[in-house]
């Protein structure tokens, strides 16, 4: 039983030596340009297969550093939706959409590679409906947000909502983006901390929710 036991930690431990190194690499050099090799290489594992063998196919491995990262949000993003209740203010929506990311980005410590990851992942189509499934197709408190949302911009188009949330999310994805690499980096960041990064965030969308609409989408 011993035996077994310390096997399986050992499994467990390769495991997210590998998530590590992929989500790096994935992050430096784009998901495509990484092979299953470089991965077990950069986790140190002396066995070219060992994505493959704790994994299966790169999908998989993008599939389990998306998970490993969400629970840690979702949690964040109930808690958040949890204490707002059934607020009409649209900028404590916009703080449940910004703060679950921004809040999990600093938890890491530094540097982190997941913002870079999630650039990389969404603007691959089939990435990114991965990334969908695992983290808003089943999330009740994405939902919730939502709902939020809406009954603050009851009067937007149903076409205008949705751009405007996809709006939001690439401000939010690729101002994390910045400030990452600025960390990893050592570089001069646009703002002092995560915290204040967040303002910013939603200082910018509650703006994009509350423009005008010209023409209806």
């Amino acid at each position: 039983m011993a035996g077994r036991v310390r096997r399986d930690e050992r499994s467990i431990a390769t495991q997210q030596s590998l998530l590590i190194a992929a989500e790096q690499l994935f992050a430096e050099r784009g998901v495509h340009a990484v092979a299953n090799r470089q991965i077990s290489e950069a986790a140190g594992q002396g066995n070219n297969a060992a994505v493959s063998y704790h994994f299966g196919t790169k999908t998989d491995v993008i599939r389990a550093i998306v998970r490993k990262h969400t629970e840690h949000m979702e949690q964040l993003r109930e808690r958040m939706v949890a204490d707002i209740g059934d607020s009409t203010d649209l900028r404590d929506w916009v703080a449940c959409m910004v703060r679950p990311v921004t809040d999990h980005l600093e938890a890491l410590g530094s540097p982190t590679w997941y913002a870079r990851f999630t650039a990389q992942i969404t603007a691959d189509p089939a990435l990114y409906a991965i990334m969908t499934e695992e983290s808003v197709a089943t999330s009740p408190s994405v939902r919730l947000l939502l709902d939020g949302l809406r009954r603050c911009a009851p009067d937007l188009p149903a076409g205008v909502f949705v751009e405007r949330a996809v709006m939001a999310r690439h401000l939010i994805v690729q101002t994390s983006v910045e400030r990452e690499r600025a960390l990893a980096e050592h570089a001069r960041s646009y703002r002092l901390t995560w915290d204040d990064t967040a303002t910013g965030l939603i200082d910018a969308i509650v703006g994009v929710w509350q423009a005008p609409v010209t023409h209806d989408a």
